[in-house]
């Protein structure tokens, strides 16, 4: 076979993403180029992308961890990948689950293409078909859990690989595909549940990865779990399911802003069951004379869901099997699984609600405060004081930033005091060139996790800053410490203490950080 002959045929294979096994020896004999050794996975071999062979750095993007959730799958739990033959081809990323283009704004990057067959991971690794053994990280992306996807450009794992690390990076399904509640889904479950998903896919994927790591070079016995919002909610919930036991190691909840959480069946005074809820939004889709709904709704389009998603939010059910009570409760009484955390905040998490605000006047402000606190107002009122209009923006952002981020994140810590593990606490305060009038705003620090730059849209301010948490996140995950030779000191938290590391401009130790609103919050709830 002729070189040109040579490329023909590999062409024509790498464009089906399955290279018969038959093939195999003849690619590897003329020397694929930049092509490294396949790895053997459960369901087959996969070959990735050779992104610097003088470390061995390889990705491996769009590999399945699920059979596709489609078709009489949807609204089920993810169910095993079926095997392949031949060579899974995977330098490309899989298709993301369907959704509205709701995050471009935040982060820059356009909506890829999406497809109900979305369960797929990415890995990155220098120690492919070692036996290496190396720390495992997993990152869950945030969205709401309505939006978001594993390969954003601030995820890409090249700098955590060359740091030791293997990098997994996973889609979960979102909005209703991943979080419909409703009686008939439950009636037709083994378990009389619905809901959920989304957080069964994480199950599912933290179960390849033990499966499957060891043939990237990983060791499933060290994996540390990290996510950013939704994602941080998700590494909460985890830590408390029953369904992820012994599937994780550690844990670094980025800027968690709490799941909506209501039960699956029972409504209470002020919320609505999960089951209600599906049901009242999923009726627009049916007729009066379906005989079977579930197959009808099977037959809804996802673009017609999102097209009339007015009345459905995603909320977390508990309903006995995956999530037995809510996360605050089962951290208060130290029922979380025993495992070293990070929990992390911005100091400016609420900059992009409060950019919002159609607030003018002071008159304005104290009126928005009264309707919404009551008696308590007051109170709020001295503790986010405004004088003139221009003070608004920081009111509200420092008032959102503690109620919906900087408490639930002080709650785990504390919730810490119950386990013997140890836990850390951390406040991002670089401000960002994307958006240099919103300060250290939600989801303004993953690109500095990742040590990435935002394409186009940001110039990394501060390369130090990107260079040393990298260093903290990838030491915590080998060692479950994040301290590192030649930083400075990050003091473990402790319920007296309340230590934290600010990581902004200068990387400095605190304590107790907004303790005094914090107290004043808790005691108006």
């Amino acid at each position: 076979m002729n070189g040109s002959t040579f490329d023909c045929a590999l062409s024509f294979f790498s464009s089906r993403r399955v290279i018969p096994s038959a093939m195999l020896p003849m690619l590897l004999v003329l020397g694929m180029a930049n092509a490294a050794e396949p790895v053997r996975l459960h369901s087959g071999l996969v070959s990735g992308e050779v992104l610097d062979l003088s470390v061995n750095l390889q990705a491996f993007r769009g590999v399945p961890y699920a059979a596709p959730p489609v078709g009489d799958l949807r609204w089920r739990p993810p169910q095993d990948v079926k095997a392949w033959d031949g060579v899974r081809e995977s330098v490309a990323f899989g298709p993301v689950c369907p959704q509205n283009d709701g995050l471009s704004g935040l982060v820059g990057d356009a909506l890829p293409p999406t497809n109900e067959d979305c369960l797929f991971v990415n890995v990155w690794t220098t120690q492919a078909g070692t036996d290496a053994g190396q720390p495992v990280m997993v990152w869950i992306h945030g969205g709401g859990f309505s939006v978001g996807w594993s390969n954003q450009s601030a995820f890409e794992g090249s700098e955590f690989a060359k740091r030791g690390i293997t990098l997994v990076t996973i889609n979960y399904r979102v909005g209703p595909l991943g979080y419909l509640a409703h009686p008939a889904l439950s009636a037709e479950s083994e378990r009389n549940v619905s809901g959920n998903y989304g957080f069964l896919d994480q199950v599912a994927a933290l179960k390849w990865v033990k499966t499957n790591i060891e043939a990237f070079g990983g060791d499933p016995d060290n994996v540390t779990i990290f996510g950013e919002s939704a994602g941080g909610s998700s590494v909460e919930a985890l830590c408390v399911s029953p369904l992820a036991k012994g599937l994780f190691h550690r844990a670094i909840l980025q800027s968690p802003a709490g799941s909506r959480y209501t039960m699956l069946k029972k409504s209470t005074s002020d919320q609505r069951s999960a089951e209600e809820i599906g049901e009242t939004w999923a009726a627009q889709f049916l007729e009066s004379d379906d005989d079977d709904p579930l197959a009808a709704l099977r037959k809804v389009s996802a673009d017609t869901f999102l097209a009339n998603l007015e009345g459905f939010r995603s909320y977390a059910a508990i309903d006995g099997w995956f999530m037995v009570d809510t996360p605050k409760n089962l951290f208060a009484k130290g029922q979380q699984y025993d495992v070293p955390m990070i929990v992390g905040t911005n100091s400016h998490e609420g900059a992009s609600r409060a950019s919002r605000t159609s607030l003018k006047t002071v008159e304005d402000y104290r009126e928005s405060i009264n309707r919404r606190f009551g008696d308590s107002a007051e109170t709020i009122l001295a503790l986010y004081p405004v004088t003139n209009g221009n003070e608004i923006f920081s009111a509200l952002n420092k008032h959102s930033t503690d109620r919906v981020f900087v408490s639930g994140a002080t709650r785990m810590l504390r919730g810490m005091s119950g386990v013997s593990s140890n836990a850390y606490q951390y406040v991002f305060t670089r401000g960002s060139s994307r958006k240099p009038q919103q300060g250290a705003f939600h989801s303004a620090e993953m690109c500095y996790v990742f040590n990435t730059v935002h394409p186009e849209e940001e110039q990394s301010d501060d390369p130090e800053l990107a260079s040393a948490m990298i260093q903290y996140w990838a030491q915590f995950a080998k060692t479950g410490d994040p301290n590192v030779e030649g930083l400075p000191e990050w003091p473990e938290y402790t319920s007296d203490e309340a230590a934290y590391l600010e990581l902004g401009e200068t990387i400095v130790a605190g304590s107790k950080y907004r303790h005094k609103e914090l107290e004043v919050l808790e005691s108006i709830r």
